[in-house]
């Protein structure tokens, strides 16, 4: 038999994303919900405790609803929401950080899926971590720029209005509590002393993401060169099929934040010299950032190859 599939929030951006990766897979049964019934509680319990696989993609009270709506013991949920990122019962679901974390969300019934900004982050921050090049407790700081569908339907809606705001033409520096809703994720996973400095910039187009940490290489043991970590970032990720690391300086002296717009892939880019060394994560915030991942992880739960149904 078919695994059967069921997206509680489909009508979202996320949600929309995963239906158009999984719409014309003849190897899963996508169970949908009738439109008019998608916030019935009761009709909500029955599609999910008949799922192999529930993607959950709504606001973190309403994914903890629909994991306590549950009563199938074989049903296996990844959650799109903040709500379990951090929490001890959920796998984070971000295979490539580990073979710890790819063995754990094959066999995992609760996976968390990444954040848009903090998947830039923790792709570069974990390994470096985890190598001992940079220390727990570096006062880390990241900039992000993303692309304004990231922001859901309100968003979209208010930057595609054809009597917007003028000012939309400019980038945007927003979260200026320093406070976003990814930092504990952030810190978390990475295993930080402390949260980074973390400022998000929304950009006047559609998709597409470019997270940048920054780092003093002084500061940090044995004093790399940028050259020296983008050599270890290599092999960590050496023979990943989603995440690469391009050549030192990546391929031209700038870099685009929507070149990886559409696909389902992470590159990360090294540059700098003897004294400062800069890393962009650059991928789609809604392919690595979000559905992509939530599809990939689904597909190693299920036993599929990773990149089934995704474009590298």
């Amino acid at each position: 038999m078919k695994p059967v599939v069921y997206i509680d929030g489909k009508e979202g951006t996320t949600g929309l994303q995963i239906f158009e990766r999984l719409g014309s897979r003849d190897d899963i049964e996508l169970i949908l919900i009738d439109e008019d019934k998608r916030k019935d509680t009761q009709e909500r319990k029955k599609f999910i405790n008949a799922a192999d696989i529930v993607f959950l993609c709504l606001p973190d009270a309403a994914a903890r609803e629909a994991v306590a709506l549950c009563e199938n013991p074989d049903t296996r949920f990844i959650d799109a929401s903040t709500a379990h990122r951090t929490h001890p019962d959920w796998d984070y679901g971000f295979p490539e950080l580990s073979e710890a974390h790819r063995a754990a969300i094959i066999k995992s019934k609760r996976v968390a899926n990444p954040g848009c900004h903090a998947s830039g982050f923790i792709s570069s921050v974990y390994p470096l971590v985890k190598m001992g090049i940079v220390p727990a407790d570096y006062p880390l700081t990241c900039s992000s720029l993303t692309g304004y569908s990231g922001g859901g339907k309100k968003l979209i809606a208010e930057y595609e209005d054809v009597n917007r705001d003028p000012r939309h033409e400019s980038h945007r520096i927003y979260g200026l509590t320093l406070k976003h809703k990814h930092l504990p994720e952030m810190t978390h996973v990475c295993g930080l002393a402390a949260a980074p400095v973390f400022v998000p910039i929304l950009g006047d187009f559609y998709k597409g993401m470019a997270s940048t940490i920054m780092l003093h290489n002084r500061l940090l043991p044995g004093a790399p060169t940028a050259q020296d970590i983008h050599a270890k970032l290599a092999e960590y990720y050496a023979g990943q099929t989603m995440v690469h690391v391009m050549p030192f300086g990546g391929e031209e002296p700038v870099i685009y934040a929507d070149t990886m717009a559409g696909r389902d892939s992470l590159e990360l880019i090294v540059c700098g010299h003897e004294e400062q060394t800069i890393v962009t994560a650059l991928f789609d915030n809604l392919g690595k950032g979000a559905s992509g991942a939530a599809v990939q992880n689904m597909n190693l739960m299920l036993g599929f190859d990773e990149t089934t149904g995704l474009t590298k």
